[in-house]
This record gives C-alpha cells, sequence and structure tokens, in this order.
C-alpha cells in the first residue's frame, strides 16, 4: 500500500514530516473498511517513519481492526525494492498476511521485481500479491510471485464510501462533545478560580 495522499500546506516542512491531506485521511480509512471487508486485515504492517506513512498506518487499522499491528521501520523511508524485501526476509514464519505501507518509487519497483508486472501505484493503493514461499528468508528478488489485484480509492463500492462518510460524522459529534465538555471544565475553573481571588481580598 502506498501511503496516501499528503498536504503541501506549509513549505517549511521537512518532506519525513508531512502529514496527509484530507483526502489522503478520507482515503486511507475507506482503504481499511474495504480491506476488513475482503476479509484480508494484515497480520502485521511494516511501515516507513515518515509521517504521512504512519498517518496511513493508524488510520487504516481504525477502520480495519488491526490497531496492534503496525511495525514502524525508519529504514523504509524512500527505500529501494531491496530494502522492502529485507525487511520482509526478517518475519516470523506463522505470519501469512503481510502489509508494506511506503513510497514510490520503491514500491512500484517492489511490486514488478516480485509480480513481473508494471502497476502503477497512485496513493493510498494496495495491490495484492501471493507469493509461493513457505519461509519469509526464502524470499528474494528472483521470487516470481502473482498480482491478485490492484485496488483504488475512487474505484471502491458505494456502501464502503458511505460507511466511511458515517464514521467521519460520527468523529465530527465525538470531537464536538469533547471540545464542549472542555469549555465546560475551562468556565468551571474559571468560576472557582475568581471565588478563591475574592475569598483571598
Amino acid at each position: 500500500m502506498r501511503h496516501g495522499k499528503s498536504s503541501w500546506k506549509d513549505p517549511d516542512l521537512p518532506d519525513r514530516e508531512r502529514p496527509l491531506a484530507k483526502r489522503g485521511i478520507k482515503d486511507s480509512r475507506r482503504m481499511g473498511l474495504f480491506i476488513q471487508e475482503k476479509e484480508l486485515i494484515p497480520q502485521r504492517i511494516l511501515c516507513s517513519s515518515a509521517k504521512r506513512a504512519v498517518q496511513t498506518a493508524q488510520l487504516f487499522c481504525e477502520t480495519c481492526g488491526c490497531p496492534d499491528t503496525v511495525e514502524v521501520l525508519d529504514e523504509l523511508y524512500m527505500a529501494e525494492a531491496e530494502m522492502y524485501i529485507r525487511a520482509l526476509q526478517t518475519l516470523p514464519d506463522e505470519l501469512e498476511r503481510v502489509m508494506i505501507i511506503g513510497h514510490n518509487p520503491g514500491l512500484e519497483f517492489l511490486l514488478q521485481m516480485l509480480s513481473g508486472e508494471l502497476v502503477s501505484l497512485p496513493t493510498t493503493v494496495v495491490a495484492h500479491l501471493t507469493l509461493p514461499v513457505q519461509r519469509w528468508s526464502e524470499l528474494n528478488e528472483h521470487t516470481e510471485g502473482t498480482l491478485i489485484e490492484v485496488w483504488k480509492p475512487k474505484e471502491l463500492p458505494e456502501e464502503i464510501i458511505e460507511q466511511e462518510k458515517e464514521l467521519r460524522k460520527e468523529a465530527k459529534v465525538a470531537e464536538k462533545e469533547i471540545k464542549v465538555k472542555k469549555e465546560k471544565k475551562e468556565k468551571k475553573e474559571e468560576k472557582k478560580g475568581k471565588k478563591k481571588d475574592e475569598k483571598n481580598e
């Protein structure tokens, strides 16, 4: 999975620190819902340490239902295909479904290397690949995998898009409630402070 669309609002931010744009947030949630529906929830996610990739992983996991699966690795930031393979080789053999969240061009080269197919990976796109290995340590640049499918946020079923919209509405309501509670608490404390000051006078 390539990370979600990132924001360029702050031109002074280092590349690694750029957060997701609104579309990136939305698409990451949608893809999580979709992968859950496909019953392809990853047992482990290897994720680049770039902020946009980590946020993609968090939002994906929120909706996919796999919160404790993310392993953030510095070496996957703008990694080349060989580095992704090295990270996969170290995985425990009991893991059958693993996701990588990273960057282009490395991810596209990795997909081409393992499937023999040249596929474009725009932001938040997921490519489903099967690999003919019994142990992760057997994986190498010559492994001939099979590309099953490529899923793009724009092409997801309508019910997934509607589910994500509902989640967004619920999140906004919850956010508003927290804000109101916080304001009430602050006012209460302010009132308490004034009374204390008057008493001291």
